[in-house]
């Protein structure tokens, strides 16, 4: 009976002798004949390499082998690892759901404009480029299926968000916000580009960008700082004139019975609480006294340094303010920190009105007239703002400067002494609790120099459409409300603090400067995490993520990705975040 072909492999055996393990290597044959199972070595392999002969054997198993220098293309490299962990994290806060419950383009599309402000804020039309497939800088179009888009498509996805604004904000508030619970509120301000939005007015310009055209917006946070709405108001507009629209989002649109709103002394004026605020049912505020209503309490009375013997928060009583709470708080740091700052300013304006009173007293061309060097007072008297604390004699041919003594003495009697008001109950919240919520207002102001400045940039503006403006700057915060959980997530590596617990169980009072954990503090010092890892801050974690690539290969006719390996920091961060950057 004729043998039948079979399978050829590599066979090892091992023998000892005399001590030693010898291995053979043979090239077997298996075959059937007669029924039975036959073996044929074809040659000893055993003289060759180790690795030629597991090359042997695998190539037997059915791998084929090829000359990587002949045959793999590496055709495209995208930055993929930071577009991973923002991406990873929008779909575990659930954000896209909320955005649209149904997957789709036109949920793609935002969600990468939501992306791309965290990764790497530019216009709409750079935008588009950026997830072009021709002009991608990441790999962020093409993980969402979205890298044939143009600008006019993100255009009209911007106007179509503008319109899901509303529901958008209810959902995230029915998330983070329920009875009875604080919520945060400020307003900052922006510049804009052009002149045609109708948005875009000359006001009061927190960027010191005088003669340009602005937008106002307000955000709405939890007490952690986490943003939940924004409103978009014309440049012109008042802190207090926002206020109303707010209580009405909250009561109406939100559902909420009982609210606490915290907003500083500029914005719950005594106007507006009295008018908007007062008569509303449920809604409950926290505020500050401006410096003269402190002055009239001091003129009362009922603030003095005494207050502060024993310790640096005393809660009062006045009858100024029926039925209302007034907290009293003394910093010494701010006092000497006020004090140092208006000797600053007082000196500077001295040098300045010195260099006029030189100009009436010079021999060449002195400066005469009442008039004239009035004009040139008026340029600098105010310059510094304490203009209040001279007193200034003027004649035809000089001008005479003397500071005010006792109204300087008045003004640093109030140095360091702040005023918390609020119209909740003792046992609702008390002077503790108070101080601690006004002063959670600063993670309000870090959200505005985030969003303004430091990671996602809102300004500067360009769009013309008023809808449209309101639409980019609710990007911008949907944006930060990602970036937000990514940094409670990420604390341990970057050099926030991750300990925030102890570190406000070492401070002496709320009115105390805020402490940092003995973590954050090592990790200040150290620069490296409890792993041994270097720490971050968040854009530099971003870029150190952004090395991690998504390559695309050929080899022959087969085509496939590769994504590099994550190093030890990178590990830990997508772990911390809880993403992978499989594609």
């Amino acid at each position: 009976m004729p043998k039948r072909s079979g399978a050829v492999h590599v066979a090892t055996t091992r023998r000892a002798y005399k001590g030693k393990v010898y291995e053979t290597h043979l090239l077997r044959r298996t075959y059937r004949e007669g029924g039975k199972v036959k073996h044929e070595t074809l040659g000893n392999l055993s003289h060759l390499p180790s690795e030629t002969i597991d090359l042997v054997r695998r190539h037997l198993k059915g791998e084929t082998f090829v000359c990587p220098d002949d045959s793999f293309r590496c055709t495209r490299s995208l930055p993929h690892g930071h577009v991973a962990a923002v991406l990873g994290s929008i779909r575990r806060l659930e954000l896209d759901r909320i955005i649209e419950s149904r997957p789709g383009r036109r949920r793609n599309l935002v969600m990468a404009m939501v992306a791309a402000r965290i990764l790497d804020p530019r216009s709409k039309l750079a935008t588009a480029r950026g997830l072009s497939s021709e002009t991608a800088f990441s790999s962020l179009g093409h993980l969402l299926g979205i890298d044939d888009c143009d600008e006019n498509e993100l255009y009209d996805v911007m106007d179509w968000l503008q319109g899901r604004q509303a529901a958008i904000e209810k959902k995230l508030a029915a998330r983070h916000l329920n009875e009875n619970t604080l919520v945060l509120y400020d307003v900052t301000s922006t510049y804009f580009e052009g002149r045609k939005c109708p948005l875009a007015k000359l006001g009061h310009s927190r960027d010191g960008k005088k003669g340009k055209l602005q937008i106002v917006f307000g955000v709405l946070c939890t007490k952690e700082g986490c943003p939940i709405a924004v409103e978009v108001f014309r440049g012109n507009t008042g802190d207090p004139q926002t206020v109303a629209s707010q209580i009405r989002k909250l009561k109406d649109r939100f559902g909420l019975d009982r609210v606490v709103i915290v907003g500083d002394r500029g914005m719950l004026t005594e106007a507006r609480i009295r008018d908007d605020m007062q008569s509303e049912a449920g809604l409950s505020w926290i505020t500050a006294l401006r410096a003269p209503s402190i002055r009239r309490l001091v003129a009362e009375g009922e603030v003095d340094s005494s207050l502060f013997d024993e310790r640096d928060i005393a809660e009062i009583r006045s009858p100024s303010f029926p039925g209302e709470r007034l907290v009293a708080c003394f910093n010494p740091l701010l006092a000497d920190d006020r004090t140092r700052k208006r000797q600053e300013l007082l000196a500077a304006t001295e040098k300045d009105l010195a260099r006029i009173q030189e100009a009436t007293r010079r021999r060449v061309r002195p400066l005469r007239g009442k008039d004239k060097i009035g004009l040139r007072l008026g340029r600098v008297i105010n310059k510094h703002k304490v203009a209040k604390h001279f007193e200034i004699e003027i004649s035809d041919t000089d001008f005479r400067f003397t500071r005010n003594q006792q109204r300087i003495a008045e003004e640093e009697a109030l140095d360091g002494i702040y005023v918390i008001r609020t119209d909740l109950p003792k046992k609702a919240l008390d002077a503790e609790g108070t101080v601690k919520a006004y002063k959670s207002l600063s993670s309000v102001e870090r959200a505005f120099r985030s969003v303004k400045t430091i990671d996602l940039k809102v300004r500067p503006i360009y769009h013309y459409n008023e809808e449209r403006v309101r639409a980019h700057v609710f990007l911008c915060m949907l944006a930060y409300y990602v970036e937000w959980h990514m940094r409670q997530q990420l604390a341990p590596v970057l050099f926030d603090d991750d300990d925030k617990e102890t570190a406000e169980m070492l401070r002496a009072s709320p009115v105390a400067p805020a402490q940092r954990s003995m973590s954050a503090k090592a990790k200040d010092q150290t620069k490296r995490t409890v792993r041994g890892t270097p720490v971050h801050s968040f854009r530099t974690l971003l870029a150190d993520l952004g090395t991690i690539v998504i390559n695309s290969m050929t080899w022959g006719q087969r085509t496939f990705t590769m994504v590099t390996e994550a190093t030890p920091v990178q590990r830990e961060a997508l772990e911390l975040l809880k993403v992978s950057t499989t594609p």
